[in-house]
């Protein structure tokens, strides 16, 4: 099957180019940096809680002192990513970029003061701060360029140290920034960080609700489906409403009380994505066993890399990609495994996502860490994959049956996408 000429010329261009945007790939790169803290109080908060019989009362005595990592990094979340943001986007721009991180920061803390007593606000500096986090980045950041290119910036003789220079070509961009936001702030007296929230409360709200994840869903594989990354693509967007999701669960289940949300950081990178994307682990599973010798051989190579979550080998070497005989169940699995976890946690069979682990965590290991040690959620991991074998089965023996009748020959392997510019943030968020 091949894809029409507008989808080549038109909407794939478009597509690749802003998953490759500077800004928004600064951002999936800020969030990426902070993935390892919220790690770290993840691991706290399974001591705290684990699911052993008369474990509560055990640790209750030194609850506190196990919660003091958790707010240390779950608790400033918005303030590592607005640093994190503006020392890539600084270099990025040929900016210094510690100099762009730190004025992000500097900007950041100053709108997240009280007027009455000059305190920081604490709920700022975490998750419900990210959105205004990451604008302040990369205004300041943006700010900083255009003083630069204008030339309107302080430069001292070539013999003073580069680092003294540095400071002085951004004193007046500071100043500025810093004079704008202050009377923004507490001259107008505009709450920014609840403007901020206001505007993103649509895409916060929908996300968590079974439609929006499941738009969500469709669009991360149908972007796969014709080659481009669609976990990048949309995780500029998405990311700081999951990491904000994840970090409000954290705190509920601190305080005793209900988890908020069920598509938590974690609901779709563990349980949706059982083996890779499209929970493409199912098929690779079933072709290893193929009567075809070379969907044989891709699928047991792929094999070992998708206990890990990486689905590349299988996905590019197949193809799934524009490949109608694959790309059908590929979706189909992300929308039917998006559902019924949805409605298991929404239920209640299964504990929402609490704990960040990493994207390549095993599968079933993965559904037992992020709900906390929830075994229901290992079984449901096991059955999950069953699903997704039974739903890539009659595709796969039909494709077999082309091939053997020589109806469908297998193309060349699709390579990859190529990023303009790799770096950490190369694989989505888990």
């Amino acid at each position: 099957m091949t894809a029409s000429p507008w989808l080549h010329r038109w909407l794939i261009p478009r597509l690749t180019a802003l998953s490759g945007n500077t800004y928004l790939a600064s951002i999936r790169a800020g969030m990426v940096s902070v993935v390892p803290l919220t790690i770290l109080g993840g691991l706290f908060m399974v001591v705290a809680y684990l699911p052993i019989p008369g474990w509560e009362a055990r640790v209750a005595p030194h609850l506190p002192l196990l919660q003091v990592p958790v707010t240390a990094t779950f608790g400033l979340l918005g303030l590592f990513a607005c640093l994190a943001i503006g020392y890539d986007l600084g270099g990025r721009l040929k900016q210094e970029a510690i100099l762009s991180a730190t004025q992000s920061a500097l900007v950041f803390l100053l709108i997240q003061m009280e007027m009455k007593d000059q305190t920081l606000v604490m709920d700022g500096l975490g998750s419900k701060g990210l959105f205004t986090a990451i604008l302040i980045a990369l205004a300041t950041v943006r700010l900083q360029k255009a003083f630069s290119d204008a030339n309107w910036v302080i430069r001292l003789p070539a013999t003073v140290p580069k680092v003294v220079s540095d400071t002085f070509v951004s004193l007046i961009p500071t100043v500025f920034l810093v004079v704008a936001f202050w009377v923004l702030r507490f001259v107008l007296g505009l709450d920014l960080n609840a403007g901020v929230q206001a505007l993103f409360k649509p895409l916060v709200f929908a996300l968590n609700t079974l439609p929006g994840i499941l738009v969500y869903a469709f669009l991360v594989t149908m972007l796969w489906s014709v080659g481009i990354n669609g976990d990048n693509t949309l995780d500029a967007f998405v990311a700081p409403i999951f990491l904000q999701y994840l970090a409000e669960n954290v705190e509920a289940v601190g305080r005793g009380q209900p988890m908020p949300y069920v598509t938590a950081n974690g609901f779709f990178s563990t349980f949706v994505n059982v083996g890779g994307t499209g929970a493409t682990l199912g098929l690779a599973l079933i072709l290893a066993l193929s009567r075809d010798p070379v969907y044989r051989r891709v699928s047991r190579l792929s094999l070992p890399t998708q206990v890990f979550q990486i689905n590349e080998p299988i996905f590019f070497g197949i193809p799934i990609v524009l490949n109608p005989w694959f790309m059908v169940p590929y979706v189909a699995n992300a929308l039917l495994l998006t559902t019924a976890t949805y409605c298991l946690m929404d239920w209640g069979w299964i504990r929402k996502p609490f704990v960040n682990v990493p994207w390549t965590t095993p599968p079933v290991i993965g559904q037992y860490l992020a709900t906390g040690g929830d075994w229901r959620a290992a079984v449901w991991g096991v059955v999950s994959l069953l699903l997704a074998m039974a739903v890539y089965w009659p595709f796969a023996r039909a494709a077999e049956r082309q091939r053997a009748a020589g109806a469908l020959p297998v193309p060349e392997p699709i390579p990859a996408d190529p990023r303009p510019d790799p770096g950490p943030d190369h694989r989505p968020i888990p």
